[in-house]
């Protein structure tokens, strides 16, 4: 009796090599059904959204633009390049980036603090952390100008000086990363970081392994919308910065070309500091997807 190659083939699951990779078939289906057409109220919907965003965010974007660029290509340049601009221009994105990162890093640690430790006057901080955004920034600014300015009752003066802006707008920017990374937390499963200690790893090992990459898109998200608030900052910064040429952020500069009556001048660098934050934005979210696949 003879027994043929097809009779004795592997009985085991077909596309065993694959089983961890979804099919072509599969993501085309899943491509397709992110693709289904709308219905009736979820169109409306959109409609609604499109309509409600282009009010408030792109027909004022783009009027912005538009008499940015009112004097040509030339003009812009000339505006948007001049040094008292790209003094502030510079001065205001080194903050805003010093103040991402630092508030990723304390915002982290505050978050952390409140979620795994139980202590007296906890609720106490939890009300201090989100009292920047009921506060009115100019208070913000009065209460630091009259901590930290020329008469200040600890004795540091950092009245028109570049640490002065970086504290208003750390105070500003606060709650961003916390807020993001506390309920990131308060979701993690302790059983793996339990196993990871019984196994013998350190604390500081176990929260960047297994911790750390958990809420690190949180983090970002957080750093980035720091980001945005610091770049546009003004009612903090104005009094404790003295309005000099050397402590003047971007805000201040454009509004000083508005009382000029140069409103196109103010429209350029307006325009700059948009393509910037458009770009710095862009990045951000796209490393916090980045991390969150790793994660």
């Amino acid at each position: 009796m003879t027994v043929t190659v097809a009779e004795v083939a592997p009985t085991g699951p077909p596309d065993a090599g694959n089983s961890r990779r979804p099919s072509r078939r599969t993501r085309a289906a899943a491509r397709n059904s992110d693709r289904a057409p709308l219905g009736a109220v979820s169109g409306t919907g959109l409609g609604v959204i499109v309509i409600w965003l282009s009010l408030l965010v792109l027909l004022p974007l783009a009027a912005v633009v538009v008499k940015g660029s009112a004097g040509g290509f030339s003009g812009f340049w000339h505006a948007s390049t001049s040094k008292e601009a790209l003094s502030a221009i510079r001065l205001t994105v080194l903050c805003a980036l010093a103040v991402s990162v630092i508030n990723a890093v304390m915002g982290t640690l505050i978050a952390w603090v409140l979620v795994r430790d139980s202590f007296w006057g906890k609720r106490i901080i939890e009300v201090l952390i989100d009292i920047p955004f009921a506060l009115p920034t100019i208070v913000a600014g009065l209460v630091l100008n009259s901590l930290y300015g020329p008469h200040s009752p600890v004795g540091v003066n950092w009245y028109a000086s570049r640490p002065g802006i970086l504290v208003a707008l750390l105070f500003v920017t606060l709650p961003f990363v916390v807020r993001t990374v506390e309920p990131v937390l308060l979701a993690l499963e302790t059983d793996v970081e339990e196993a990871a200690a019984s196994l013998g790893a350190s604390p500081m090992t176990t929260f960047r392994r297994i911790v750390l990459p958990a809420i690190t898109p949180a983090i970002v998200s957080g750093a980035a919308l720091a980001f945005g608030r610091a770049m546009g900052e003004y009612g903090s910064v104005v009094l404790i910065s003295g309005q000099l040429p050397h402590t003047e952020v971007a805000s201040q500069y454009i509004y000083s070309q508005i009382e000029n009556g140069s409103l196109s001048g103010a429209s350029a660098t307006a325009t700059v500091l948009l393509l910037i934050s458009v770009l710095v934005l862009a990045g951000l979210s796209l490393f916090r997807r980045w991390a969150g696949r790793r994660g």
